[in-house]
């Protein structure tokens, strides 16, 4: 079906669903996870992390206190120095994920490092200061999907540019699948040329500035959004509007699909360069449900006075910024947990190609839990512990936004926006809301 549940038959679908974590496909070969320098540890989604076994070389190290992280205790310990981890797996087809905590005060650029996996690259130049957003002591996890061992053992080497590696804990498994009982709720397949559906979408106006200090106006013409040949067209330019140097598009589905609980599926092709900032996230539909802030019906977003933000909480499924290609980052923000704080919750997969193929990104979302994938792979997830809204705003309607930022404080981390690349475009095939039964 294409955009035709009303708001209150989308919330009553989805909230029968009550648990519908991810599996670990019964056909994937088995894993394995390490703490590095550590004990055994049994992470909250159940993975067994083992006691240091396999890994040689570098020196042991401890660090106390880690931000941005309920596996707290994988980023105690870490080696420095010339790792090396060999151990026995069944041959086939991995997600590696591994951790990071950068353990002293140094500036960006201090510590640079390539990850080689089955001899291969996965991993270029990384910089956990400047991957962790210039924190020192916060979690860092990388994911890299698709690494395949053909001879019975997987082999992870490091190789440094500037000082040394380091790591904290080693993840290794096989595909996950989602569940096969979930039903279709709603979606729009994007299949008629012209505008947006407005009985699903609301096109916003905005000026430059309004949040994250992002470079754009957004407007509702054609030039910026439209549907074409199947696709939801979601372009930016540079050009002179309303004061503006650059136009793009922001729809959101607010009062029109508003999700408890569920699945979303986005297929998305992304724009390319520095200074593109596009993102496929999630806002409460009722924005002062945890605010203590703010005035009845106040303009909250981008005011510096009403805290419905973060208390209302925030789901990024899919965020990419142009100074790093093919980085894609997912995360969640509350009021204990946000980027204002540098203690949000957040992951990281790298991928082969965001602008030339298209991936899905997905968010399942339960009561007790949010995982975020791209394609088959999850990459972060997210337990609700049970210590109230400050931490789990995530039991209220949020509606989905789908918009493409030029520039702001993320966009512009990497230097100067390069008008050269554009016009770019975000291209969107379809987006599906799942609900599983009870």
């Amino acid at each position: 079906m294409t955009g035709s549940y009303n708001k209150t038959v989308l919330i009553a679908a989805t909230a029968l669903m009550l648990s519908a974590c991810a599996e670990e496909d019964s056909d994937a070969p088995s894993g394995w996870a390490v703490n590095i320098g550590g004990p055994a540890y049994t992470a909250l989604d159940g993975t067994e992390f083992v006691a240091e076994q396999s890994v040689s070389g570098g020196e042991l190290g401890k660090i106390k206190t880690v931000k941005g992280s309920q596996d707290a205790p994988l980023y105690h310990s870490y080696r420095k120095g010339d790792i090396r981890v060999a151990h026995p797996v069944d041959n086939g087809s991995y997600d590696i994920t591994l951790h990071f905590a950068e353990p002293n005060d140094i500036a960006r650029d201090e510590r640079i490092f390539d990850v080689f996996a089955e001899g291969e690259r996965v991993a270029d130049d990384i910089d956990v200061m400047l991957w962790r957003d210039g924190q020192v002591r916060a979690a860092l996890t990388v994911t890299v999907p698709d690494v395949v061992v053909d001879d019975g053992e997987l082999n992870i080497g490091f190789e440094a540019s500037v000082g040394e590696p380091l790591l904290s804990a080693l993840s290794v498994r096989g595909k996950v699948r989602r569940a096969e009982d979930w039903q279709l709720a709603w979606s729009d397949e994007f299949d008629a040329n012209g505008p947006p559906n407005e009985n699903n979408w609301t096109i916003e106006e905005w000026a430059a500035g309004v949040v994250n200090d992002e470079d754009q106006a957004y407007t509702s013409r054609a030039r910026n959004v439209r549907v074409e040949d199947g696709h939801l067209v979601i372009e930016a330019d540079r050009e002179d509007y309303q004061g503006a140097l650059y136009t793009s598009a922001r729809l959101q589905s607010a009062g029109k699909a508003d999700v408890l609980y569920g699945r979303i599926e986005v297929r998305a092709r992304l724009p390319r360069g520095q200074g593109t900032w596009p993102a496929i996230w999630m806002l409460s539909s009722s924005p002062f449900t945890y605010a203590t802030t703010c005035t009845d019906d106040e303009n909250w977003q981008g005011s510096a006075d009403c805290d419905a933000w973060p208390n209302s909480g925030e789901i990024d499924i899919m965020e990419h910024v142009g100074y790093q290609m093919n980085h894609v980052h997912g995360t969640v923000h509350s009021k204990e947990f946000h980027w204002t704080i540098w203690n949000q919750h957040k992951g990281r997969i790298l991928l082969d190609d965001v602008t030339g193929e298209f991936h899905v990104y997905a968010l399942e979302w339960t009561p007790e839990r949010i995982d975020i994938f791209v394609d088959d792979t999850v990459y972060l997830t997210y337990f609700n512990e049970g210590n109230g809204w400050e931490e789990w705003p995530f039991d209220q309607p949020f509606h989905i936004i789908l918009n493409v930022a030029i520039g702001g404080g993320w966009g512009r981390a990497g230097g100067p926006i390069d008008d050269s690349v554009l016009p770019q475009q975000m291209m969107v095939d379809y987006v599906r809301v799942y609900a599983q039964p009870e």
